[in-house]
């Protein structure tokens, strides 16, 4: 068996005496460059939101908005104001906590770990913070890219299941995507799931 780490209590409990033909553990949880697209994704809205906020916001708005919501003689005239500068505040609060999520999201997935992949005879099983997920061999489609080398590679594997994404004109089916990242015997494990994802092809059996 190939195995580059201990793996935790609970999925050794899980896995009991199922016969296990590899085990890893993932370094990154997804793609470096999907974290690196979001992180600038954010930068770029929050960029976009500033420079949106700079025709509305002029150098005395925050002095006017307190003013409008300080209770005065002429509260009754300045009810206008209140509405303007509370959508302002609304509008603007909203698209700025949108960019902020997408950076600050792109940012902590860089430090989220991928988990542990357990390979048996029958099925792929993923283990991260105490969630068990368990993806039998014949759920993949049988396309796999291995980038690096056996001391540490990156592997993504393609899934039958998938969203349907709809667009204006048309709709494309989105298939799911299982990624063992920065993974020891990176080339070994490729051919151990290529093998089980052949033996376990309904198609194959039916031909039969």
């Amino acid at each position: 068996m190939l195995q580059s780490t201990e793996l935790p209590e609970e999925l050794n409990i899980s896995l009991g005496s199922e016969n296990r033909e590899f085990a890893v553990k993932g370094t990154f949880a997804q793609p470096v460059i999907a974290s690196v697209f979001g992180i600038l994704s954010g930068a770029g809205w929050l960029g976009f939101t500033i420079l949106l906020m700079s025709f509305f916001i002029v150098p005395d708005f925050l002095k006017s908005a307190i003013q409008s919501f300080t209770p005065s003689e002429a509260a009754d005239s300045v009810g206008g104001d209140k509405i303007y500068y509370l959508f302002i505040i609304v509008f603007f609060g909203i698209f700025l906590s949108v960019g902020l999520y997408m950076v600050l999201k792109g940012i902590f997935s860089l430090f989220r770990n991928g988990g542990y992949f357990v390979g048996t005879p029958t099925r792929l099983v993923h283990f991260r913070k105490g969630k068990l997920k368990s993806f039998d061999w014949e759920q993949f489609t049988g396309e796999i890219v291995v980038k690096g080398n056996n001391n540490k590679g990156n592997i993504t594997m393609v899934m039958k299941t998938g969203s349907i994404v709809k667009s204006k004109n048309s709709s494309r089916f989105v298939p799911d995507y299982i990624y063992m990242l920065r993974i020891e015997g990176a080339l070994d494990i490729e051919q151990i799931c290529r093998r089980r994802i052949k033996e376990n092809d309904p198609s194959r059996s039916s031909d039969s």
